[in-house]
């Protein structure tokens, strides 16, 4: 297949995922807005009132950007692990495997749809902060590398997990037991400085603070105990990586072939 034929099977793909989430967005979107609200009034007006600053800031504007990339790290993987394990269950991802379509090309759409419920999530929350708190963007290049190499690892990571899936209780095991402990303890409600030295150490382990705390940067010019550069690398290496592996499972066709 030839650029044009390519393109119009990403674009198919893509648009057609894009339309899904979409036309249930009361499923896909309003929870996390609705949640992210909570979390707003819960812990700036509360629990915030009386923790007082965090790092220098007022503790609202500090969780926020954690609690964005939290919309972007659920919503990105659950979008293309139910979506991709949906069309393994009705058998329809056997017509585009026999197709001459390239599997790149069906990872790209998958993914990139994923992303794009990530983004849109991310964007929504940010418009609900706006009216609890008030900032500007400290490094807008940094602001949108986090989020994009975010949205990109995760909804890999949701592809990869709805391959190995055998049925739709395996697409829930990873969010729950893995996504949110490490989601939590990831830096979203604090700041990973104020630990003891040695549960600082063991909080480096957890990729999702390198993310939390890259997009923090972005938006507040505060990144802890992280080094950016180290963040970034982590990144950009576990896309690439995730890729490769995704990539790799879809052309042995597995969890796709009996």
């Amino acid at each position: 297949m030839g650029f044009q034929q390519n393109w119009i099977a990403f674009c198919t793909i893509y648009i057609k995922e894009v339309r899904r989430f979409l036309r249930i967005w009361p499923q896909t979107l309003l929870p996390p807005a609705i949640t992210m609200t909570l979390y707003f009034v819960i812990f700036g007006h509360v629990i915030g009132s009386r923790i007082g600053q965090m790092a220098g800031f007022d503790y609202m504007t500090f969780v926020v950007p954690g609690l964005v990339m939290m919309s972007v790290v659920t919503n990105s993987y659950s979008n293309v692990s139910s979506s991709f394990y949906s069309n393994k269950f009705q058998k329809s991802i056997e017509e585009l495997l026999v197709s001459p379509v390239p599997n790149w090309i069906i990872l790209l759409g998958f993914v990139m749809g994923g992303v794009t419920r990530g983004l849109m999530t991310a964007f929504i929350v940010i418009l609900l902060s706006l009216f609890f708190v008030d900032f500007q963007v400290f490094d807008i290049v940094a602001t949108i590398a986090a989020v994009l190499l975010t949205a990109v690892m995760f909804a890999l990571g949701g592809f990869i997990n709805a391959l190995f899936a055998k049925s739709f209780d395996d697409i829930s095991i990873i969010p729950t037991f893995v996504l949110t402990p490490l989601t939590y303890l990831g830096g979203v409600f604090y700041s990973v400085s104020v630990l003891p030295e040695f549960w600082q150490g063991v909080s480096q382990i957890n990729p999702i603070l390198y993310q939390v705390n890259a997009f923090r940067y972005g938006m507040l010019g505060y990144s802890g105990v992280v080094d950016l550069t180290l963040a970034f690398s982590i990144m950009t290496a576990a896309v690439v990586a995730l890729f490769g592996i995704s990539l790799r499972l879809l052309n042995k066709g597995w969890g796709l072939r009996s």
